[in-house]
């Protein structure tokens, strides 16, 4: 018999109360299930290879979706408003897995984004998880792909991973998602400049936000100018062309033609048998990524590794050694350990 909520408050739940509430939509149980694949305790790990290896047959049916966009350009707002219209328009669910910037010093993060979405915030129908992004490269957390999987096994048919902003390594979430969305602002200066060429290339739409009053002519100019700026790209392989759109977050003006455009690209990729194949390599990407780091989890554990790493970084800022030499050692120790 399924837990009842209270328990699922009470204390440390099997991987099979995780997987019954996780199914049923329990947004208690599901908050606890992603806190258990985002630890980093042996035994957490444990339970939760076991509960997302259970909920797998679930998942993979839901509207991935990527957001991500310069400071300043209401990527929360955008959220708050698309999420409304989604719930009161379409009867639909969604889940959003926004990561605030961890500090570099403090490693703390801010964590406010159910404040920034005050409206969603309170809707059942609604589930937002921030997690601090804690230095990893991408904008994304370690575990943002298998939160995704729960959100889809919970029932949610739309997951958005609004990332930390844009940058040269923010491409992450384009690697888990089936749509990825550039926000950008009109009458911010020369705005193309200062993104990356890469993040261009990878966008299936661009948004102009804040399209409102006395700005709706900056707007409407700036969606022509990126519009021609996006035809200087080579076409996507799935024979898609990203569209420039302006809206309003604080109007909802265009969000209902935004979300048109998400649904006529989800068909293309279905019809041409790309999403199939996305999907395939992303997760493929992924094991692959997993293996990385779990490989310099292994290395770091090491008690031999552990002891001299800190005499070699010394060494290494003290210009004694090389940066070259200080890894062949460190990583000659481990391999010979693993080898023997």
């Amino acid at each position: 018999m399924a837990p009842k909520l209270s328990s699922a408050r009470r204390g440390r739940l099997t991987p099979q109360q995780y997987i019954d509430g996780v199914l049923r939509g329990d947004r208690v149980v599901l908050a606890r299930a992603i806190t258990v694949i985002e630890s980093e305790l042996p035994a957490d790990i444990e339970i939760a290879a076991k509960v997302l290896n259970a909920l797998l047959p679930q998942t993979g049916k839901a509207r991935r979706i990527g957001i991500t966009g310069i400071p300043g350009a209401g990527k929360s707002t955008f959220i708050d408003t698309l999420g409304m219209y989604l719930i009161r328009e379409r009867h639909e669910k969604i889940a959003v897995l926004s990561v605030d910037p961890s500090s570099p010093i403090s490693g703390g993060s801010i964590l406010g984004d159910k404040t920034r979405m005050e409206k969603l915030a309170v809707e059942e129908n609604a589930f937002i998880r921030p997690s601090p992004a804690r230095g990893h490269l991408g904008g994304v957390t370690r575990r943002t792909r298998e939160t995704m999987l729960l959100c889809e096994a919970a029932g949610f048919e739309n997951v958005l991973v609004e990332t930390v902003g844009v940058g040269q390594s923010e491409t992450a979430v384009r690697s888990m998602t089936d749509f990825f969305l550039l926000i950008m602002l009109a009458g911010a200066g020369d705005e193309l400049q200062g993104i990356k060429r890469g993040i261009i290339e990878m966008v299936d739409a661009m948004a102009i936000n804040k399209a409102d009053g006395d700005n709706e002519r900056k707007a409407e100019r700036a969606r022509v100018e990126y519009s021609n700026a996006l035809h200087l790209f080579p076409a996507s392989p799935d024979g898609w062309i990203p569209p420039v759109i302006t809206m309003s977050s604080l109007t909802g003006k265009g969000i209902p033609q935004l979300w048109e455009t998400i649904l006529k690209h989800r068909a293309q990729l279905e019809l041409s048998g790309f999403l199939v194949l996305r999907r395939k390599r992303q997760a493929l990407d992924w094991m692959r990524e997993l293996i990385v780091t779990g490989l310099e989890d292994l290395f770091r554990a090491d008690r031999e590794v552990a002891a001299r790493l800190p005499l070699l970084e010394n060494a290494v800022k003290d210009g004694k050694v090389t940066s070259l030499v200080a890894a062949r050692e460190l990583l000659s120790t481990f391999m010979h350990k693993e080898v023997n």
